[in-house]
C-alpha cells in the first residue's frame, strides 16, 4: 500500500484481484502466439486505396 496511493485495504485487495485476472487474460492470449493467421490486407478491409500517396 505503501507504493501506491491505496489508502484502504479493501481497496488494495480490489487492485490486486484486477490486476490477478488481467494478467491471466493477458498469459491466455499469449497461448495463441504464433497460432493465428493474420495474412489479411488491412487497407481493403478499411475500404482504403492503398497506394494512394
Amino acid at each position: 500500500m505503501q507504493s501506491t496511493d491505496i489508502k484502504t485495504k479493501t481497496k488494495a485487495i480490489v487492485l490486486a484481484l484486477q490486476e490477478l485476472i488481467k494478467n491471466n487474460k493477458v498469459a491466455g492470449l499469449k497461448s495463441y502466439k504464433g497460432k493465428v493467421n493474420l495474412d489479411i490486407d488491412i487497407d481493403s478491409l478499411r475500404k482504403r486505396d492503398a497506394h494512394s500517396d
